[in-house]
């Protein structure tokens, strides 16, 4: 059964989230504070998924995601941050440090349903029959992406990424060759967020890049329209 860990310090919101999510037959685990909330996260059964607030009384939500993204056992978990913060420069932030979707205050419990379903699709919960169906390591000159394990090495050297960026990772390499552009990327990757703007497509790629070192070359820029895998690498 799937486990959500809940982090918010507003007593009602909190019960009202583990209410719902419990009537759609997940498990639910509250805390209002960050610190709770790593003491449950980094224990010794992670949760599949976070709800993260950003607001919280003892520490900043940007500071938990950085932690549980640290840590080696819980880097991979799916992280939805969930505040009444709603510029641009917050969910830039919220992603930058490794947020999977980002839902403002105040929203619909069918919203956060459907977001919640969303990233866990891309993380890959419960779709373990068709991970197996998927080529199981993919070569891309330098880089080796293990499908089923969601894993990434460049020259042999694992690279840590999030959910988000390996869907990011796996849809160029899926479309290697092929120019997407950030529209696209949007509704492919990130799904039912049609509200972010495509400035949120640049964050990740470059992103993505850093973390993928002399590889990230590979992503090439097309002005004006988006990005694409190289089909020649170089490196063949």
């Amino acid at each position: 059964m799937t486990r959500i860990l809940i982090i918010e310090d507003e007593e009602d919101l909190a019960a009202t989230m583990a209410y719902n999510l419990e009537r759609e037959g997940f498990t639910t685990s509250t805390a209002g504070t960050g610190g709770g909330g790593l003491e449950i996260a980094l224990g010794a059964t992670s949760p599949d998924l976070v709800l993260l607030d950003l607001m919280l009384p003892d520490m900043p939500g940007t500071e938990v995601c950085r932690q549980i993204r640290a840590n080696a056992d819980t880097r991979k978990v799916p992280i939805i941050m969930v505040t009444a913060k709603s510029d641009e420069i917050d969910r830039v932030v919220g992603f930058e440090v490794g947020a999977d979707d980002y839902v403002v205050k105040p929203f619909s419990v069918r919203e956060l349903l459907l977001r919640i379903r969303a990233v866990l699709r891309r993380a890959g919960a419960g779709g373990a029959a068709a991970e197996r169906d998927k080529e199981p390591l993919v070569v891309v000159g330098r880089l080796k992406i293990d499908i089923p394990g969601h894993n990434v090495y460049v020259d042999d050297q694992l690279i840590r990424l999030t959910a988000l960026e390996f869907k990011l990772l796996s849809t160029f390499v899926e479309r290697k060759g092929r120019v997407q552009s950030r529209e696209s990327l949007l509704s492919d990757v990130w799904g039912i967020d049609a509200d972010l703007t495509t400035r949120t497509v640049d964050t990740h790629v470059k992103r993505l890049r850093d973390k993928l070192g002399a590889a990230g070359a590979y992503i090439e820029t097309i002005r004006g329209v988006g990005y694409r895998l190289q089909l020649d690498s170089g490196d063949d």
